[in-house]
């Protein structure tokens, strides 16, 4: 038996930018370790912002000025990974001696990714992935990431994982995760249906394993100054809600949702549920029937440009 604390951190990027988040996300994983966690977990795009609302005023076929503009100062709040943001992470984490999965905008050139970055107790950099498919109008301002950023991190707990936001409705991306024995699947998003739920609680019965997500809260007052907001222009209108919980291998809510605001959530996992959980359903072991099924991940890096130098 190995037990361990883990942390949800329900909070929203800070409208004066990325140097203030970063100070907010400082002062939160010092929180989640003055509570004795040994992992914390905060949502996708924490730094950097997730834009709920703009639209960069693009129509098919068409950009604007205003667009580029909207598109500039949110390129302007983006991180490179590793950077200077990155150490200051990475200093948190090891302040709070915590594994740390955190959601960035992470720019490389003139693209910008929508990452998790892993951090380990020491403070180094663990590794980074970066959202595989983008939702909908998230591919306006977003790449997609490639097989090469789909680690999981090991941990005296279990190996932890990130898929991010609605990446989680991909089976096959699933399988890839469950395949890497993840133990502490992290799923950092921007859903704060009723129904993200139900996608929480099935995926921990299916890959049995514990389920840790977050979700931002998120008011108008709080969207950047800079950016067009389709949604709304009402300081007090939730943007975001929140509902983030954390779940057992067994689909049982150890804590959440929370809908009323930020928080921390907190839950003592223990790492003899996931064997529990497996007498009955194993999905990459006896459960696999290997015999008929078989998945192929693509780890290759796909770069725009190769250089090669002739003989």
């Amino acid at each position: 038996m190995a037990k361990f604390r883990a942390a949800v951190v329900q909070d929203g990027t800070s409208r004066q930018g990325t140097s203030t988040t970063l100070e907010k996300a400082e002062a939160l994983i010092a929180q989640c370790g003055s509570r004795g966690a040994n992992v914390a977990v905060f949502p996708e795009a924490f730094i950097g912002g997730y834009p709920k609302g703009a639209d960069f005023h693009i129509y098919l076929g068409a950009r604007t000025a205003a667009g580029r503009d909207d598109f500039l100062a949110y390129y302007n709040e983006s991180i490179v990974v590793p950077g200077p943001e990155t150490e200051h992470l990475g200093m948190a984490a090891k302040g709070a001696a915590l594994f740390l999965v955190i959601g960035v905008i992470e720019r490389d050139a003139g693209t910008l990714y929508c990452s998790v970055l892993y951090f380990g107790p020491n403070g180094d950099l663990l590794g980074k992935h970066r959202k595989l498919m983008p939702t909908a109008l998230e591919r306006l301002c977003w790449g997609f990431g490639d097989g090469s950023t789909m680690p999981v991190v090991e941990t005296p707990w279990g190996n932890i994982g990130a898929v991010i936001c609605w990446e989680n409705y991909m089976p096959l991306l699933r399988a890839a995760m469950y395949a890497q024995h993840v133990a502490i699947y992290c799923m950092p998003t921007a859903d704060d249906r009723d129904t993200w739920l139900s996608t929480a609680r099935h995926i921990a019965m299916e890959g049995r394993c514990f389920v840790l997500s977050a979700c931002q809260y998120l008011k108008r007052r709080d969207f950047p100054e800079t950016m067009n907001n389709k949604l709304s222009d009402n300081g007090d209108e939730v943007l975001m809600r929140g509902g983030s919980v954390i779940i057992d291998p067994l689909g049982n809510v150890l804590a959440g949702p929370h809908y009323e605001g930020e928080t921390i959530l907190i839950a003592e996992l223990d790492t003899d549920q996931i064997i529990r959980g497996k007498i009955d359903f194993d999905v990459i072991g006896h459960y696999a029937r290997n015999d008929i099924f078989k998945l192929t991940v693509d780890r290759t890096p796909r770069a725009a440009t190769e250089f090669v130098s002739g003989t």
